[in-house]
């Protein structure tokens, strides 16, 4: 009777995990938006006169304020102090009013206004960041994409912050739980948002008689709105929560900068930190300019407009097939019945056909793509709960490292070498888009429920924040040199389907490198100093 009554929100396996989807459902809202402009470059060159210098200094813009102006420091203290559900509303606000200002940017309305002139006159010279070379800015660039860096810059902030908000969060309602599935789980769920995000916004973009590029952003516009309500349900829960617990959502021993002092001193977090920071920056940056990759190493024939692959119909079939595909995988990890676990995932394999076959037909770089976190979300589960059961976390990063050396290698030798075979081509971009989606979940799945292990509870807030921000280093800095080394090492190419990504993808390959000695280094530091990463989080 006495363990009935202490028991708590979180101690109910039903409403934690509904805990996790609210957080997963905002983050999924944040991923689309993240990705909104990258499968439609083509059309950003072609309506706003972005060239790939443009699209990268804007796409990198989203992490500008969180690596110079430190903003993602001071989310963190904001979190320790704050707590999660303050720090999680305001999260939300500031990425919706950073989308309003992108979509602005991009919408029919900026062009001819008196802003557009300003904006065309101004900000061309930055002092200091320019002289570094690290300035958000350039003489030349189109005003709309100077607007639409300030507006993603406030939306980083925003998503960011809520990204640290969201691992603060599962570590509270899941620590001494299954904390590595659910943490998993959620970038498994929020990365269909990539998915989403490569079918739906060409497909906004396109819709009716004339191509209106803010048509995409203003979808990404009404999903933030729906992120912020997912929040606002999640702070009541999580209040409740907090009442019958007893704990404070602010702390009781402030915060100091000593406290960072020791984060620092950890030898295991700085390793950590370096792999996230390498690996993370061989995919996100990526995920920008992956569409157009294909659509310059793939031969695409054009699909009559009476042809029912053309028609607006098939993309919400289709997008109904990869949710049929997600929701089997997903569920195939949690059966008990040996019958039907294997009819669902035999549905969800025979789904994951046809998904392909009409992603083929349909002759779409984008709808190629979506197909990234498909197998992601089948095997993050798995990875997950081996995790928290087995461990081996540290040999997982390094496992992941391989198998993002392989696919940029594959994307930058053996896929140009199909080029005019339209099948194969197909096939094999599909396969390395499978394995490279498999190997990003071998990080959330192993990486992020390491931090715990390697600093105080107290801290933990600050520490993911300082996480965050040395990736946001690369998350700035490699869409920006993409773009760059795309203009380089294609002088005077004016269409942006004839491309050669060859050496951006050999750059992309190097930091797998890298994160692979990082990986192995990590394992002999957990071995010699017992930091726990390859033990199970579940005892």
């Amino acid at each position: 009777m006495s363990d009935q009554m202490n028991k708590t929100l979180r101690d109910s396996a039903a409403l934690r995990w509904t805990a996790l989807l609210l957080l997963a459902l905002a983050m999924f809202c944040a991923y689309i938006f993240v990705d909104i402009l990258s499968p439609i470059k083509d059309l950003m060159l072609s309506q706003r006169g972005w060239d790939s210098t443009a699209f990268g200094t804007m796409q990198g813009s989203e992490t500008f304020l969180n690596v110079f102006a430190f903003f993602l420091i001071f989310a963190g203290i904001i979190l320790d102090k704050m707590g999660v559900r303050f720090t999680a509303v305001l999260s939300g606000a500031v990425m919706l009013g950073g989308a309003l200002i992108k979509y602005y940017a991009v919408s029919e309305s900026f062009i001819g206004s008196g802003l557009e002139t300003w904006f065309t006159n101004n900000l061309n010279h930055i002092p200091v960041f320019e002289q570094l070379g690290v300035s958000p800015f350039y003489e030349g660039m189109p005003a709309s994409a100077k607007l639409a860096a300030i507006g993603f810059m406030i939306f980083g902030c925003g998503t960011e912050m809520g990204g640290i908000t969201v691992s603060r969060g599962i570590v509270k309602w899941f620590k001494g739980r299954e904390m590595a599935l659910a943490m998993g789980s959620e970038m498994a769920l929020a990365r269909l948002g990539v998915a989403t995000c490569m079918i739906f916004s060409p497909f906004f973009a396109k819709l009716g008689d004339k191509i209106d590029v803010s048509r995409s952003v203003a979808f990404g516009v009404v999903l933030l709105c729906i992120a912020l309500i997912m929040i606002i349900v999640y702070f009541f829960m999580d209040k409740k929560l907090d009442s019958q617990t007893g704990e404070a959502e602010e702390k009781d021993d402030p915060f100091k900068i000593s406290d960072l002092g020791q984060i620092l001193k950890s030898s295991g977090f700085w390793l950590v930190s370096l792999l996230c920071v390498l690996y993370y920056s061989a995919i996100f940056p990526f995920q920008k300019y992956a569409v157009n990759m294909l659509q310059c190493n793939l031969t695409f024939t054009e699909i009559p407009s009476d042809s029912f692959w053309a028609s607006t119909s098939v993309t919400i079939v289709q997008y109904l097939i990869m949710l049929l595909v997600a929701i089997t995988a997903f569920m195939f990890n949690f059966m008990k019945n040996k019958a039907v676990k294997y009819s669902v995932l035999s549905l969800s394999i025979l789904a994951l056909i046809a998904y392909c076959y009409m992603g083929y037909m349909r002759q779409s770089a984008e709808s190629i793509f979506a197909v990234f976190p498909l197998l992601a979300v089948g095997i993050t589960p798995i990875l997950g709960n081996y995790v928290d059961h087995k461990g081996k976390a540290a040999t997982m990063l390094v496992l992941g490292s391989l198998l993002l050396i392989a696919c940029h290698l594959t994307f930058a030798f053996v896929l140009p070498a199909f080029k005019g075979n339209e099948v194969g081509g197909v096939i094999v971009a599909y396969l390395t888009i499978l394995v490279l989606g498999a190997s990003f979940s071998l990080v959330p799945a192993s990486l992020w429920p390491s931090v715990p292990k390697l600093v105080d509870a107290k801290i933990i807030g600050s520490a993911y924040a300082l996480i965050f921000w040395i990736q946001n280093i690369g998350l700035w800095l490699f869409p920006l040199l993409i773009g760059k080394v795309l203009d380089q090492t294609n002088p005077g190419v004016t269409d942006a389907t004839q491309l050669n990504y060859t050496a951006p993808l050999i750059m992309l390959a190097g930091l797998g490198v890298a994160a692979l000695i990082i990986g192995l280094i990590l394992k002999v530091v957990d071995k010699n100093k017992g930091l726990g990463l390859e033990e199970p989080n579940i005892k």
